[in-house]
């Protein structure tokens, strides 16, 4: 699906960040088969992932201490409102509004349960210009130890709604709704996950054969941490790059996404 503009509120963009950009360009161009630009110098090493001639994704050099890691942009309006309202609700802003170039203002924070999240004020980028189709991005995921304090803290930060399935706490699954319309999910912390993993948001991409996706990986040098497996929207399996940097690739079922 193509896309031109997002509504305020909805994910509208992922990066990685990475100690090894190059590195992490071929692996992902030889999976999803991107082609991936250099921005100008004042860039700063970051890159442009292209799909067909469209933006879908951005690799740059690993600000964060840890592990490489995918994070996902929400589009907002106004990155210092929306920052205002991180600051009131409790979550860390890990660095304050601030301009892009002339392509857009953004800042990245974390939640008050630890997980880290974008926001974007588009100018001249206006986010990824193809998802939900193989090879790009279509979900994000909260994977958090406060299912019902994200839902507050989400709700009031970008207006989103909620709707919970199946169990609380592990097993469950809640879907963000933005008018109408689901954007994301969350499912609390597994209880078979290590516990210095802290809360995070995972990013899916959409393949066309999740199978074939996951043997691919593994060939390229990734590491599959969850087999593929059935679930309501399709078939999943749960990754990570040669670098450590998680990812989840996902066949959706006919119909949806696109």
């Amino acid at each position: 699906m193509e896309k031109e503009s997002y509504e305020h509120g909805v994910p509208s963009w992922v990066d990685l960040g990475t100690a090894d950009p190059e590195k992490a360009a071929r692996f992902y161009s030889d999976l999803f088969g991107w082609t991936v630009e250099q921005g100008p110098p004042e860039a700063g090493g970051y890159a442009i992932a292209q799909l067909e001639g469209r933006a879908v994704a951005g690799l740059g050099p690993q600000q964060n201490p840890g592990p490489p890691v995918w994070t996902t942009y929400v589009n907002v309006d106004d990155a210092d409102d929306v920052a205002q309202k991180v600051k009131a609700g409790g979550g860390q802003l890990f660095m304050d509004p601030f301009d892009v170039l002339d392509v857009g203002r953004m800042a990245v924070f974390a939640d008050p349960a630890g997980a880290a999240l974008g926001l974007w004020q588009p100018r001249v980028h206006k986010g990824a210009g193809v998802v939900d189709e193989p090879g790009t991005y279509c979900w994000s995921e909260l994977v958090t130890t406060d299912v019902e304090g994200s839902k507050t803290f989400y709700g009031a930060v970008f207006g989103w709604g909620s709707e919970s399935y199946g169990p609380q706490g592990p097993g469950g699954y809640t879907e963000w709704k933005l008018g109408g319309h689901s954007i994301g999910g969350m499912m609390a912390r597994p209880e078979n996950m290590p516990p210095q993993v802290p809360s995070h948001w995972v990013v899916y991409f959409a393949v066309a054969d999740a199978d074939a996706s996951a043997k691919r990986i593994g060939e390229l040098g990734g590491s599959v941490m969850s087999e593929p497996r059935d679930i309501e929207p399709g078939r999943f399996a749960l990754a990570t790059d040669p670098a450590g940097a998680l990812f989840s690739v996902i066949a959706l079922k006919e119909g949806l996404g696109t």
